[in-house]
This record gives C-alpha cells, sequence and structure tokens, in this order.
C-alpha cells in the first residue's frame, strides 16, 4: 500500500502522482488541506524523517515567520508550526509499504519501487 501527502495544487505533487498514475502505481492521496493535518500525524512522520528535513524552509509559508520564530525552532515548535500551517510541510511524503519517504525525484521512485 502507498499514501502520498501533500497539497494538490503543488506542481511536485502533481509529477509524483503522475508519476505513479504513469507506471500503473495503486496509492492513495492524502491533501493537507482537504483531509486534514493532526499532532498525530506529523509526529508519526518525524519518528522516520528527520523533523528538520520535513520543514520546507524554502517556502513562502516558512520565509513568512517572523525572525524570531526561525531562530527557536526546536523539534516541538516545528511540529506544531506544521499542523497549523500544512503548507510548511516538504513535499511529497510517501510511505510505501511502511517505509518513510521524502520528496519527489524520478530516480529516488524508481529505486523504491524497484522499475
Amino acid at each position: 500500500m502507498t499514501t502520498l501527502y501533500g497539497i494538490s495544487n503543488c506542481d511536485t505533487i502533481k509529477k509524483a502522482k503522475k508519476y505513479l498514475t504513469d507506471k500503473n502505481i495503486d496509492f492513495t492521496f492524502h491533501d493537507y488541506r482537504k483531509d486534514g493535518v493532526s499532532l498525530e500525524m506529523i509526529t508519526e512522520f518525524a519518528a522516520h524523517i528527520d523533523w528538520q528535513d520535513l520543514v520546507n524552509k524554502r517556502g513562502t509559508t516558512y520565509r513568512q515567520l517572523s525572525d524570531e520564530q526561525k531562530q527557536n525552532l526546536d523539534k516541538d515548535s516545528a511540529l506544531s508550526l506544521l499542523v497549523e500551517q500544512p503548507a510548511m510541510i516538504k513535499r511529497p511524503v510517501m510511505i510505501h509499504d511502511q517505509s518513510y519517504h521524502l520528496g519527489f525525484k524520478p530516480a529516488q521512485f524508481d529505486e523504491i519501487f524497484g522499475l
């Protein structure tokens, strides 16, 4: 079973979904904005992916944080911010066969799916 997590209008998500569809890989898509984000979900992600890697520091949501918020960012505050601001979660997060993966590159997905 494969689940892709992200935001549907994100270009990287669109590429990942197209890749999975083109390769006939069954997956479900969890849209943070439509399906929600919980602290439990983000905590589970952070148990498998370094919390610092989960924070999308290149996005506008992160850049709009105050300097104080950025300087005082630790695991707890970051996870809370990711729940409040799902656009700040680096995309996509993918769970495949109970293994957690972050980001999308075709070669990375080829390796994950043994293609």
